[in-house]
């Protein structure tokens, strides 16, 4: 499977065709509302603020941090497995490529591992938004680089907001520091959140470990330990500098999006190569871990590739790491996933006797970056749109009900209270209107609410179901397939794409109702 995935948000996605592409599914489907992010300024704030819904509830006593046990010059022999695979092969010549209905031109850059940029100048294209079908575009070559680093910058465990920030008290730490950080409002989807809060909501649903949030947003801008920056890095603390990115809810959007790229493409079996803006491609360097590619990948968004071999190697990010949270791999837990994991059995997430229809096959289980992990489900209907739905979807297994707000419910499979830990459920775009609260205990077909748009984007109302174990997203078209009821995953090479299987009979995602897309109990 190829994650490919970018943050360029090029190309009005070819007229009438893709705005009936997924009616009934997720397009971007968590991608933040931005409405309010360029009027609200940060203020002074209690940082131990109770009324934070997003902070930290439950106290837990620090991380004792260990002093590096590594010293100068040591080889840097870690629990985290080297990943040696073959570099990919970079084309040296120019093509041509006939646009396509549904293509835009972050895809295209994407799918010839080269910058938009680049095909932007190469094609003299006035309006990078607007693409003609059935126009050819010319395909310069990337520019090839040397080689990245192979210094490992943090273990996989450390990415993902699993077992290794479970006793990390996010709240006492930011207050510890005393930067802006500390001091932070901003307002959020109705709630007015604390720098805290945003950092603790945007870990909780990327599954980002806080931690390494945390490291960047001090490498780029000083936020946690300073209370004087400048009013570039208020606005933009992480130094991505674009229309609607404004403030640290969307900077750090963006952060978590880019090492969740990395990371589950690295998973996944991609080799490279990082694309830069100027049209440079680096190879990653040999032995590096996923958690390392997350890392340099976001950083490769963020930097020319000159300044990007600094950043990370051993005497960049890793060094501002070092002095904050001592040295990662000291917290190593690994291996995330066994390999005689297994998912534990599920039912489909709806009540019998009634027919869903199957719209969405393996796609990104948050945002673009996360690994292809969800399917989509909507109640069988022949209307289109956010319609109101009385239809109840229901728990797949049973778990208890970790949080819920904004379309989300959270079912912890395993029921010991952290989302961090074993088997986790995301269910998306539950309506308000009879969701299930917090604490409650579900058996498996209990109802937890009703199929609706809430939370993120969406074009159809439906239901989206997201698989996590130990904090990393498990695809639904590898190695651990989602079975419900004895129907079985499988994706097709394509995001959205995909089939249940059950014996002889097979099921393909379609965006609407179909023939061949529906599904009961």
């Amino acid at each position: 499977m190829n994650q490919l995935f970018y943050h360029h948000r090029f190309g009005l996605i070819l007229i009438g065709f893709s705005l009936l592409m997924l009616v009934q599914a997720c397009t971007q489907h968590d991608a933040p509302d931005r409405s309010w992010q360029l009027h609200k300024p940060w203020v002074e704030q209690d940082p131990t603020d109770e009324s934070d819904p997003y902070s930290s509830a439950t106290p837990h006593p620090l991380i004792t941090f260990l002093p590096p046990t590594r010293r100068p010059n040591e080889p840097y022999l870690t629990p985290t497995p080297d990943s040696f695979r073959d570099p990919p092969a970079i084309r040296s010549e120019t093509e041509f490529y006939v646009v396509q209905p549904g293509d835009s031109l972050s895809m295209i850059a994407v799918r010839f591992n080269v910058s938009a940029q680049l095909i932007i100048a190469a094609n003299n294209l006035a309006d990078p938004d607007f693409l003609a079908v059935w126009q050819t575009l010319v395909i310069p070559p990337p520019i090839l680089q040397a080689p990245g680093p192979n210094f490992k910058i943090i273990p996989n465990s450390e990415l993902v907001y699993g077992p290794a920030s479970v006793f990390f008290d996010l709240r006492s730490e930011v207050a510890r520091w005393g930067g802006v950080l500390a001091h932070y409002k901003q307002e959020v989807e109705g709630h007015e959140l604390s720098g805290t809060g945003i950092v603790q909501l945007v870990a909780q649903r990327y599954s980002i470990n806080p931690l390494l949030m945390l490291a960047v947003l001090e490498y780029q801008s000083g936020w946690l330990t300073n209370q004087d920056v400048s009013a570039n890095s208020l606005k933009y603390p992480i130094g991505y500098i674009r229309s609607g990115w404004e403030g640290l809810f969307s900077q750090l959007s963006f952060v978590a999006n880019q090492l969740n790229t990395g990371y589950y493409r690295w998973r996944a079996g991609w080799a490279g190569p990082y694309v830069f803006g100027d049209g440079s491609v680096v190879i990653p360097g040999r032995g590096v871990n996923a958690g390392t590619v997350g890392v340099q990948y976001l950083f490769s968004q963020l930097y020319p590739v000159d300044v990007w071999r600094g950043v990370v190697g051993e005497n960049g990010f890793y060094q501002t790491y070092l002095s904050l949270f001592g040295d990662p791999f000291d917290r190593a837990v690994e291996p995330l996933l066994s390999a005689e994991l297994e998912q534990p059995s599920m039912q489909l997430p709806f009540e019998p006797g009634i027919t869903w229809s199957f719209t969405a096959g393996p796609h990104s289980a948050w945002d673009r970056g996360a690994a292809w992990g969800a399917l989509d489900f909507a109640p069988s209907s022949y209307a289109v749109g956010c319609i109101r739905s009385d239809e109840w979807v229901v728990a797949a297994a049973d778990g208890l009900v970790l949080r819920t707000g904004e379309g989300e419910v959270i079912l912890d499979i395993d029921g010991d209270g952290y989302e961090q830990t074993g088997w986790v459920l995301l269910y998306m775009h539950i309506e308000e209107r009879d969701r299930v609260q917090p604490g409650v205990t579900l058996q498996a077909g209990d109802r937890i609410g009703h199929p609706s748009c809430e939370g993120g984007i969406s074009t159809g109302t439906h239901v989206h179901l997201a698989r996590k174990y130990n904090g990393e997203w498990i695809p639904a078209d590898a190695l651990i397939p989602f079975v419900m009821d004895g129907w079985v995953s499988a994706g097709q090479g394509r995001e959205y794409n995909g089939t249940l299987s059950r014996g002889p009979i097979t099921i393909e995602a379609y965006f609407r109702r179909g023939s061949n897309n529906q599904i009961s109990r």
